[in-house]
């Protein structure tokens, strides 16, 4: 179990990484995993994953008025795809080499964005990207950034609560996964139980700054966002 010290740095992290997917839909993990993962191995990754349940849920919830029903439900269908799609990619490529691949797609998918184009939200666009979210979040865990790319040119609830009802399925499976072939330990578990006051902390930090964000501020920020998630996964597949 890490140390007090270890655990209160977790807290202060834990609540600015939440406030910050509380404002754009995603990234909590992409903060607090690489500056946890540091610290102490029990801090990271999975009690990101434990926590990031409720997160999400409380997302949706507080936004539920806004989701994109129908094309959350094709983004969902092609996760699954996705997924069977990230189980044969790892069965026959190289890890490292499939993790830049997909590092360099988030990557262009921001350039294409970023110079003013508009992903339009269709069956066949939300399909297709939940087919790259599900291999991307298998074989690289950054199956955010193709979702907030999909969503990012529409308002910020959209975006939030759609975002997050996709993400709260995916979650469900990983921990269901987890926790049935053991891969939970009694310290992460109680790391997530620590770490989970500071969500609420985080979310009720964003809900005040939700207002004062702006569409154009979100599309910077979202952009920001998966650009980061996409280089460091980089990083750490070269430095690793």
């Amino acid at each position: 179990m890490p140390g007090i010290a270890a655990l209160i740095i977790a807290f202060v992290v834990t609540v600015v990484a939440t406030a910050v997917q509380g404002v754009t839909g995603f990234g909590m993990a992409v903060i607090s995993v690489p500056v946890l993962a540091l610290i102490h191995p029990a801090l990271a990754p999975v009690p990101q994953t434990l926590i990031g349940m409720p997160l999400v849920l409380a997302m949706a919830w507080r936004e539920r008025g806004s989701i994109d029903r129908q094309g959350t439900w094709w983004v969902i269908a092609g996760r699954f795809p996705g997924a069977l799609v990230g189980l044969a990619l790892i069965s026959m490529l190289d890890a490292d080499a499939l993790a830049i691949a997909i590092a360099i797609i988030v990557l262009g998918g921001v350039i294409i964005v970023w110079r003013g184009a508009v992903i339009p939200r269709n069956a066949p666009t939300c399909f297709a990207t939940g087919v790259v979210s599900g291999t991307s979040s298998l074989v690289a865990s950054i199956g955010g950034p193709p979702l907030a790319l999909l969503y990012g040119s529409g308002d910020g609830p959209t975006m939030r609560s759609s975002v997050s009802s996709v993400l709260a399925v995916g979650l469900l499976v990983t921990i269901g996964v987890r926790a049935a072939t053991g891969n939970i330990s009694g310290a992460e578990l109680g790391v997530s139980l620590i770490l989970l006051p500071a969500v609420g902390l985080g979310l009720a930090s964003s809900t005040m700054l939700v207002p004062r964000v702006d569409r154009a501020m979100l599309r910077t920020a979202i952009l920001w966002m998966s650009a980061a998630a996409a280089a460091g996964l980089i990083l750490k597949t070269v430095v690793t």
